[in-house]
C-alpha cells in the first residue's frame, strides 16, 4: 500500500508487447542522424517488432539546428502516433533539447481518450514523462532511445528494455552492480522522475509538477558540472517540490565532473532530507542504461541497491 497522505498516486499501466507489435518512433527533441535511427529500428525489427517512423523524425529545424523540425510539427507526430489504434508503443529517437517547446502542443485531451501505451525515452523527453503523469494520468518508462549510442552499442541495455515491453515480470527488481547506500535505509513509493535540470525547468509551468511527497524520486543528468548540479538540486529544494520525499534512487551522471565531486554535491543537498538514498543504479546516460518504469509503486532498499516493483511496469 502506498502512503494515502503521498502527492504521487499509481498510474495507470499499459499492456505489454507481443510478436509483431506496431511500434511508432518520434524525435520531440533533437534532430536525428539517420544511420543511428536505421541501426536503431533494426534491432526492434529483431525482437519481432514492426516500427514505424512518424512523418517528421528525420526534420530539420531551418533555423534552430538543435531541433528535429518545427515544433507544431514534433507535436503532431507525437499525438497523432498515440492516438492511432495500430500503435501499441512510441519510442523516442533522442532527446538533446525541445521537448518543452512543444508539450504544451501536444492534444492531451486526445491522448488521454486514447488510452496508456508503452512510451520510451529518457534526457529531454523527461518532459513528457511529466506531462503523461500529470496530464494523462499515465504510466511511462524512463528508457533507452532508439538512435541513441547506448541502445546501439549495449546488449545489456537492449535487453532491459526488450525485457520490460515484452515480459515484465521477469524485471521486477532493478538495479546494477554497482549500486550503493548514499544514505541507508528503506523506503515505499510511487516511482517519478528523470534528468534533474528537466525536472527544475518543469518547476512553476503551468502543468509542473507541485509535490513529490511519498514517491520515489530517480535522478539523473549529463553535462552538469558539478556548481551547476547544485544549482538544479538546490532549486529542486527550495521550491518545495522535495519535501516529504519518500526515498531517491539516483543515476548516471555522465559529463559533470570527476564523481567524487559530484557524490560530494549529492550528499550535501540530498542528505539532510532524512530518507533513503542510492546512488550509481544505472540507469540515464551512462554506458548501461536500465529501464526504469515511472508511476508504478515500489521499494527502494538503499543497503542492497535495489528498486523492487510491486507489479510489473507493462500489464
Amino acid at each position: 500500500m502506498t502512503d494515502p497522505s503521498s502527492a504521487v498516486e499509481p498510474l495507470t499501466r499499459a499492456e505489454r508487447l507481443g510478436p509483431g507489435a506496431r511500434v511508432a518512433v518520434v524525435a520531440p527533441s533533437g534532430p536525428v542522424p539517420e544511420e543511428r535511427l536505421t541501426a536503431g529500428l533494426d534491432i526492434l525489427r529483431g525482437w519481432g517488432l514492426e516500427p514505424v517512423v512518424a512523418p517528421h523524425v528525420l526534420d530539420a529545424h531551418p533555423t534552430l539546428g538543435h531541433l528535429a523540425g518545427a515544433d507544431r510539427a514534433r507535436a503532431r507526430d507525437l499525438t497523432e502516433a498515440w492516438c492511432d489504434p495500430s500503435v501499441s508503443a512510441v519510442l523516442c529517437a533522442r532527446g538533446g533539447f525541445g521537448a518543452q517547446r512543444m508539450v504544451d502542443l501536444v492534444d492531451w485531451t486526445a491522448i488521454r481518450a486514447a488510452g496508456p501505451k508503452a512510451f520510451v525515452g529518457y534526457s529531454d523527453v523527461t518532459a513528457l514523462h511529466e506531462a503523461f503523469a500529470v496530464r494523462a494520468g499515465f504510466a511511462t518508462l524512463h528508457g533507452p532511445m532508439v538512435a541513441a549510442g547506448t541502445f546501439l552499442s549495449d546488449p545489456r541495455t537492449q535487453e532491459s528494455l526488450r525485457a520490460t515491453l515484452f515480459e515484465p515480470e521477469t524485471v521486477l527488481t532493478l538495479g546494477l552492480e554497482t549500486a550503493r547506500p548514499l544514505v541507508p535505509g528503506r523506503a515505499r513509493g510511487v516511482t517519478l522522475g528523470g534528468c534533474a535540470s528537466l525536472l527544475a525547468a518543469d518547476l512553476g509551468t503551468p502543468h509542473g509538477r507541485p509535490s513529490a511527497r511519498g514517491g520515489l524520486l530517480l535522478l539523473e543528468d549529463v553535462g552538469e558540472e558539478p556548481y551547476r548540479l547544485d544549482r538544479v538540486l538546490t532549486q529542486l529544494l527550495r521550491s518545495g517540490l522535495l519535501d516529504g520525499v519518500a526515498g531517491i534512487g539516483l543515476g548516471s551522471w555522465e559529463e559533470c565532473g570527476p564523481y567524487e565531486e559530484v557524490r560530494a554535491v549529492l550528499a550535501d543537498r540530498l542528505g539532510g532530507l532524512g530518507v533513503p538514498v542510492v546512488e550509481e543504479m544505472g540507469f540515464g546516460h551512462s554506458t548501461t542504461a536500465l529501464t526504469m518504469p515511472l508511476g508504478v509503486p515500489a521499494a527502494l532498499d538503499a543497503d542492497t541497491g535495489t528498486l523492487t516493483l510491486d507489479a510489473p511496469a507493462l500489464r
